[in-house]
């Protein structure tokens, strides 16, 4: 049987690796933004291609915010934050680093109360 632990820390590794593909991706879709409107480049297929695959990994990082967050019993602003981190290049790194941060304390708070 599964324990609310377990599935917690499922959750935690969901978001982590979402995180991680959107952070990349957005930094890809930056990098086909200057080939679409640098003159020296000027090619529009790199963000024909890459962008609604960037939009749909999005989609699926907001829906690992929301798994997590739920979880996690998090604020519905800490929610919004962490989910339009994915929407700045490099952010999402850091915001994954924090919300580790927040289920190891969490974590330590629950086995302290213990």
């Amino acid at each position: 049987m599964t324990t609310s632990r377990a599935r917690d820390d499922g959750a935690l590794l969901r978001f982590r690796v979402m995180a991680f593909i959107v952070g990349v991706g957005l930094l890809v879709l930056c990098a086909t933004m200057v080939l679409k409107y640098v003159p020296a480049f000027d090619n529009p297929r790199p963000v024909e291609v890459w962008g609604p695959i960037h939009g749909f990994l999005y989609m699926l990082y907001v829906l690992t915010v929301l798994d997590l967050g739920f979880r996690a019993r998090w604020s519905f602003g800490r929610i919004v934050l962490v989910a339009l981190a994915g929407t700045v290049p490099f952010v999402s790194f850091w915001a994954e680093h924090r919300v580790v941060g927040w289920a190891r304390a969490a974590r330590a708070d629950t086995v302290a109360a213990r």
